[in-house]
């Protein structure tokens, strides 16, 4: 923590700071609020190398269509740190390079509203695919786990390296109710 901030308490010395450490599970329950039980969710996301007029076309297109007001589009940006690596030396999905990730999340209260929005998802992935970098993204995005995506995700090298890993740690594959890696045959 202390390595964390050092920079930026040297660079702007703050007048006074209300940074400290917590707890892993403290940090996790900073967002039960914002995610109260029983709330239900959809998730599909897409990877860009960059961001065209025409991919911010379809964002401008479809954001105004959520139904809920809980849904929402966080975007990220891999870069920084990220993309210091070359792309075999982790087992993160995809390319190295800078790239943004949008994460279209149907998000609501009801069954009903999230059925509305879990709609307005599906369709506003489809129309940015053709836009992006493929239809592999960062697997944690993935509702309804689709073994071409997942694979498209790790890009093929990666996955088989996986796969192979997978046969030595979990040969029966109990760990699969995930965006599953599937055991290589060995």
């Amino acid at each position: 923590h202390a390595r964390a901030v050092a920079a930026l308490r040297q660079a702007a010395p703050p007048l006074f700071s209300f940074d400290t450490p917590i707890p892993y599970v403290g940090l996790q329950q900073m967002f039960d609020e914002s995610a109260p039980w029983g709330i239900r969710g959809y998730e599909k996301a897409v990877s860009f190398e960059e961001l065209t007029d025409a991919a911010i076309d379809v964002i401008a297109e479809h954001v105004p269509r959520k139904t809920s007001p809980m849904s929402f589009m966080p975007t990220f940006v891999l870069g920084g740190e990220y993309a210091r690596h070359a792309d075999d030396e982790t087992a993160f999905g995809g390319s190295r390079r800078t790239r943004y990730v949008l994460n279209i999340a149907a998000v609501a209260p009801t069954a009903e509203l999230l059925e509305v929005d879990r709609e307005w998802a599906r369709a506003f992935w489809t129309d940015l695919v053709p836009h992006a970098a493929g239809v592999g993204s960062y697997v944690n995005f993935m509702s309804e786990i689709d073994p071409d995506r997942v694979a498209a995700s790790y890009g093929p090298e990666k996955y088989e390296r996986l796969s192979r890993i997978k046969a030595v740690y979990d040969p029966d594959n109990v760990f699969h109710l995930n965006p599953n890696i599937r055991p290589a045959l060995v």
